[in-house]
């Protein structure tokens, strides 16, 4: 029997529900991984290509001019507005970001330096430590990397757990299936799965919570389950729960002495995740999914992008680099994030 983060071994979906995935784990797993790390590289190659194109430019810019900051304190980041002129006579006026806000001040010089051989030069700033353009182009792809770091860790460290503690030699117990409903926010949804497992013949008396990823092999039992509990060791380290066919979970927290703040429903009480589950179904029906099984997540990306729009135009002006750079930011964390809540479609 496999134990791969798929849970491979469970017994093929219902007819009735055709559109529930098997291997939801791997599933999830796997839509967080390449969209996370496809938005990342995205992102980087984004602001890296403006990067080197703005490098490119200034290393160009050989001739310089004195300019005038004609006003200071622009935008959230005071910015200042310079008025200097080419050799051509052309004058121009520039907003530049800087980050020696006193020294610059309405009425003080600030050197340009410029490509002279530009019908129309773009100005940079002479001063060698006021680099804060460049750095608005570099730094936030090492942000987000920094950020990105942990999520994939995560995901490596479950599967790796997973695996050494499936092979850990199992204790038979009882488990019985309750779905919590926490307060949502926009890192996961409000469903989650618990295993409340009991001694056998003892089902009055759980001894442990352990919360899972979901897997469509839960909606099939009811009340009591036998189950074998395999774990590393003593203490509270999280428990691979294995089902009769054979389904082994996926855990996600330590095993718990009590239960979780928010109330659970028991298997029966759970309220239908689809409307199409109040009715009854004629024999030999083939329903269609009402959604695909990553439907949840292209709409968590899709509120990440706006919310990445969003910021770009509150904190940057709105401009192209900056919309782009925030959407692809935004869905990327979103997505991550979302698919580490163990989602249930």
């Amino acid at each position: 029997m496999s134990t791969d983060l798929s849970g491979r071994g469970s017994l093929d979906p219902a007819p009735t529900t055709p559109h529930i995935t098997t291997r939801p784990a791997l599933h999830v797993a796997m839509l967080g991984l390449t969209a996370s790390l496809l938005g990342y590289a995205l992102f980087a190659a984004w602001l890296g290509i403006h990067a080197h194109d703005y490098l490119t430019a200034r290393d160009r810019a050989t001739a310089t001019a004195s300019g005038v900051v004609a006003e200071d304190g622009v935008g959230d980041e005071d910015d200042i507005r310079v008025r200097w002129t080419d050799s051509s006579g052309h004058t121009h006026v520039q907003r530049f970001g800087i980050y020696d806000t006193d020294r610059y001040e309405k009425g003080r010089r600030f050197p340009v330096a410029y490509d002279p051989g530009a019908a129309d030069p773009r100005g940079f700033p002479a001063d060698p430590d006021e680099t804060a353009a460049e750095d608005d182009l570099l730094i936030p792809v090492f942000l987000l990397g920094v950020a990105m770091l942990p999520l994939w860790g995560v995901w490596a460290w479950r599967g790796l757990r997973f695996r050494l503690t499936a092979r850990r030699p199992g204790r038979p117990m009882t488990a019985a299936v309750r779905f919590g409903e926490r307060l949502p926010t926009m890192w996961h949804g409000s469903a989650t799965t618990w295993l409340v497992l009991a001694e056998p013949g003892r089902p009055e008396r759980p001894v442990r919570w352990q919360r899972v990823m979901w897997h469509p092999a839960l909606d099939a039992h009811v009340g009591q389950i036998p189950v074998t509990v395999r774990h590393a060791g003593r203490g509270r380290r999280p428990a691979v729960v294995e089902l009769a066919d054979g389904t082994r979970l996926v855990p996600l927290d330590r095993l718990r002495h009590s239960a979780p703040a928010y109330p659970l429903l028991d298997d029966q009480e759970a309220v239908p995740n689809d409307l199409r589950d109040a009715f009854v179904i004629p024999s030999g029906t083939v329903l269609r999914p009402a959604h695909a099984w990553w439907h949840q997540g292209a709409l968590t990306a899709a509120l990440g992008t706006v919310m990445g729009v969003t910021g770009a135009f509150l904190t940057a002006d709105g401009t192209l680099v900056a919309v782009v750079g925030w959407a692809l930011a935004g869905a990327t964390l979103l997505t991550a994030s979302w698919s580490l809540a163990a989602p249930r479609p």
